[in-house]
């Protein structure tokens, strides 16, 4: 893990974009054991908790491996006076999850966020699925489950399928063995 700061380890909120189960909230749980990690739909509602003071720092997205740039989680972050107080490389490693008993073979579509949809794109056009996007990655896990459609199936992160009771129908869906994406733990500067 690299840290680009002392980390203050008094009990707070982290802002993440995403739902539980998610690779932000992975993050936030590796960077930050000891704090809250609060989960919004999108970057801005994230960035607008911190700039409100409902959470003390930020937890975002800002590269990849694979696809560069995270867009539009950059964009949202630059300008708004925030400054960097750690950051983290993670592993990201893509499964292909669905409702208990669901085979590869029922799979019609597949939901996830459009950033990880980037990083499968080789693995998915061999699947023959329609490909449909959604806010989150652990988000769409989670609206695979509420359906119990077994048509339907989610690209998330293994801890995701735990979190929402799915089953992983194959590992390691990227195209690239060696995905990361770099996350930055933001805050306003004191004084």
């Amino acid at each position: 893990m690299e840290v680009a700061a002392q980390i203050d380890e008094k009990p707070g909120r982290v802002a993440y974009q995403g739902a539980p189960g998610s690779f932000s909230h992975e993050a936030c749980l590796a960077l930050r054991p000891w704090d809250e990690a609060v989960a919004f739909e999108t970057f801005a509602q994230a960035l607008d908790a911190l700039r409100a003071g409902d959470c003390g720092c930020a937890l975002i997205p800002v590269e990849n491996s694979t696809i560069g740039l995270v867009e539009p989680a950059a964009t949202l972050v630059g300008g708004l006076g925030v400054k960097p107080v750690a950051e983290v490389w993670r592993p990201i490693r893509h499964a292909l999850m669905a409702t208990p008993g669901a085979r590869l073979s029922d799979i019609k579509t597949v939901e996830s966020h459009p950033i990880a949809l980037a990083q499968c794109k080789g693995t998915l056009a061999g699947l023959n699925v329609e490909v449909i996007e959604h806010f989150d990655t652990a988000g769409a896990a989670r609206d695979v489950a509420e359906a119990g459609d077994p048509t339907r199936a989610a690209i998330a992160p293994v801890g995701a399928a735990e979190v929402y009771g799915l089953s992983i129908l194959r590992n390691d869906l990227q195209d690239s063995s060696d995905n990361q994406t770099r996350f930055v733990l933001l805050s306003f500067p004191e004084g």
